[in-house]
């Protein structure tokens, strides 16, 4: 943990309070995942921590201020993402590995942040400004490196000129998340995990460079 912690009122948090601080908010994504979201209740975090709700009061003013400090946290991680397309080839059968590592990156990144992330599609849903900055910061991460991509292969003629880069890499994105989103979903449509990579792979792969992957 970096930088100076404080308490809702104010006061620096010493290295006992930072790691009650931490603690409830382990404590609170644990519960998000086994629980929704409506249900979760402070007494409930501060009992699971060991502590009270007056010292959850410390830290953060309700449930959902705690929410919005795990979910900045993930945006931070979620920046990594942009790696995953920024400076990676476009062309000929390297296309094509870089579109399954595109794709494995973004279906991991939401299993392992499934709990928070369906926290701040609720809430950008429902208006929330604070949780659709928040979406928007990860989704931005691969967005821009992929509309940068697509401008650069339109510069050498490899992708038609007609193709809007900024509209093309957003829908993939977009496209991206909700299947990402979906994935155990998928498996009511008979469709095995095994199987969703490399479509999704080609989805990509035709979308970026408007052709049928070279393997």
């Amino acid at each position: 943990m970096t930088g100076q912690v404080r308490t809702v009122d104010g006061r620096v948090a010493g290295r006992r309070g930072q790691a009650t601080r931490q603690k409830l908010l382990e404590c609170l994504s644990e519960m998000l995942s086994t629980h929704p979201y409506r249900d979760v209740k402070v007494i409930d975090v501060a009992r699971m921590a060991g502590t009270s709700p007056a010292t959850f009061y410390q830290y953060f003013p309700d449930v959902e201020g705690a929410v919005l400090e795990l979910a900045e946290d993930m945006a931070k991680e979620g920046a990594t993402l942009t790696d995953l397309v920024a400076g990676r080839n476009w062309v000929g059968k390297s296309a094509y590995a870089t579109a399954e590592d595109l794709v494995d990156g973004f279906l991991t990144f939401w299993r392992k942040n499934d709990a928070i992330l369906r926290v701040v599609d609720l809430g950008a849903a429902e208006g929330d400004k604070r949780f659709y900055k928040i979406r928007m910061k990860i989704l931005n991460a691969v967005t821009n490196s992929l509309t940068d991509s697509i401008k650069e292969l339109q510069s050498k003629g490899k992708v038609d000129k007609s193709v809007s880069p900024a509209a093309m890499a957003g829908s993939l994105v977009v496209m991206l998340a909700a299947a990402a989103a979906h994935q155990k979903g998928f498996q009511s449509w008979g469709v095995k995990q095994a199987e969703l990579k490399p479509n999704l792979a080609l989805l990509v792969h035709l979308g970026v460079t408007g052709k049928k992957p070279t393997k």
